[in-house]
């Protein structure tokens, strides 16, 4: 990573930074190719940043702080209508290299855009979001009031797997609440990011409000330790999540932090049977199983366990491709090393005793043989202690379980210890019912295979899951971005009657 550039190399886009408005070149020395998963194509060289460079990013952000705070709700507003506008106009081709630099297909590509896009739209909605409350006459000419306000510079360390979804859940509504924002994308695919960051500045949001800083561990504790930033939003895996939320926490800082998951999908026989298995294998394949909401568990609740052919089947006619191939179904995986895992947990289930219904470990793409490619993998057969169910895979793996009752489905789910969602499938009413009040799985899907709430609901995932108590948008959001200051006032006019002195703590 920190070897001479070659010829080759230095021709390749040198990716910048964003400080206080400007575009700037790393002082860095350390570097790290993005590549292209399908085609192992170098596309860009992003900085590891320094120290001092995200000093540099904060002290820009503290600096627009003062001003933007008491910038008019309306005029924030506008500027996210105007990035809203940008972003479809853009979104082709932002889709295009997002599917470049991550692997995904184009139409995910748009999907992971679209759903970020949903958040700009509602962070148009300030105007109501930001409102605080009044009640008139809590005491003798008294009333009190609560405003919404900014809490200064947040960050946001955004993840690999959605580059334009998960910085769109960040930044804007947390500069649309008056805040001013340091984001750290994924360096393995800041790319797509940065082309969302450009729109925003040409949407109107001004020096310093955003700025971008790329790096590792570092740079992330760097983050979590300067003494400016208020609040810091994060997406990714339990292990880094984990680490994020102790070291800001224990430097005074509001974190939410999203972590890892391992998501069931119970099935009743009762279920449409068709619906139910093209959920399955959408859910599990699409986006190469890259997913933290992906349904990386079938649970298959009595005469359900013999739809196993129907699942296998299904998952056996997806074609994978490169991402930007036509009818492409499932892309590769982001990295060598990230194929390299799964395929090591693969190995583990045979090892452990599993039956791989469907091996995705050979699988050929001619025109791509150098891509980290791996095909639909299908096991039965698992129980809870194999590394398989365990583990969070993130590539496109489905395990299945099989259990009698929805009772036993519901203690095996709830004895699992990450808790972001889960599905049930069936027709039943009382089923449906009796599952979302027992399970304990803070998102839950009934006949929706990846249950994430439009952005006017909050994202909501719970227990080893997430750390930090609000979600990353809807009405959580909004509390975790502002403070609340509650104001209790009384107005006397000049000919007020003369109470006396009060000694109590009571309003009179």
């Amino acid at each position: 990573m920190n070897a001479p550039q070659s010829p080759d190399q230095a021709k390749v886009e040198q990716v910048k930074l964003l400080i206080d408005g400007q575009w700037v070149a790393s002082s860095t020395g350390e570097w790290r190719d993005v590549v292209n998963p399908a085609t192992q194509q170098v596309l860009a060289r992003v900085p590891f940043a320094t120290v001092q460079e995200v000093d540099a990013a904060v002290a820009a952000a503290q600096r627009a702080f003062v001003s933007w705070r008491d910038t008019p709700i309306g005029a924030r507003m506008r500027i996210m209508l105007k990035l809203q506008a940008l972003i479809r106009e853009h979104s082709k081709r932002i889709a295009q290299v997002l599917s470049a630099e991550q692997g995904k297909t184009l139409a995910d590509a748009e999907g992971d855009i679209f759903r970020g896009l949903e958040v700009v739209e509602h962070a148009a909605s300030i105007g109501t979001l930001q409102m605080g409350e009044f009640a008139e006459n809590v005491a003798g000419g008294v009333d009190t009031y609560t405003l919404r306000q900014p809490i200064g510079v947040c960050a946001g360390i955004t993840p690999f797997n959605f580059p334009a979804m998960i910085p769109l859940w960040m930044f804007p509504m947390a500069i649309v609440c008056g805040n001013t924002f340091v984001l750290k994308p994924s360096e393995q695919d800041p790319l797509s990011t940065l082309l969302l960051v450009e729109l925003a500045l040409e949407a109107g949001v001004p020096p310093g409000v955003l700025n971008v800083v790329h790096g590792g561990k570092q740079v992330v504790d760097a983050i979590c330790t300067h003494k400016d930033i208020k609040a810091i939003s994060f997406v990714g895996s339990t292990e880094v999540g984990t680490h994020v939320y102790n070291l800001a926490s224990q430097h005074g800082k509001r974190v939410q932090s999203m972590m890892g998951a391992k998501n069931h999908a119970v099935v009743l026989p009762d279920a449409n049977r068709t619906q139910t298995v093209n959920a399955l294998v959408g859910a599990a394949f699409g986006a190469a199983g890259q997913r933290c909401m992906a349904t990386s568990v079938a649970v298959l609740v009595g005469k359900a366990r013999e739809w196993l052919p129907d699942i296998k089947a299904a998952a056996s006619k997806l074609k994978v491709n490169a991402g930007s191939e036509p009818g492409t179904d499932v892309g590769p995986v982001v990295s060598r090393r990230a194929k390299e895992r799964v395929l090591g947990l693969i190995e583990s289930g045979i090892r452990e005793g599993a039956k791989l219904e469907l091996d995705g470990r050979d699988v050929k793409v001619p025109g791509y043989e150098q891509g980290n490619f791996v095909g639909p993998t299908l096991f039965s057969g698992v129980t809870t202690d194999m590394q398989v169910y365990t583990q969070e895979i993130f590539g496109p793996v489905l395990v299945t379980l099989e259990v009698d009752t929805l009772d036993e489905a519901i203690a095996l789910v709830n004895a699992n210890p990450f808790g972001n969602g889960t599905g049930l499938f069936t027709q039943s009413g009382a089923a449906a019912r009796k599952f979302q009040s027992e399970i304990d799985v803070g998102q839950v899907g009934i006949n929706i295979p990846i249950p994430v709430p439009v952005p006017f609901f909050s994202f909501t995932g719970s227990r080893g899951s997430k750390l930090g108590d609000l979600g990353p948008y809807g009405k959580q959001v909004v509390q975790f971005y502002t403070q609340t200051k509650t104001v209790t006032a009384r107005w006397f006019d000049d000919d007020s009657v003369n109470d006396g002195v009060n000694t109590t703590i009571s309003l009179r």
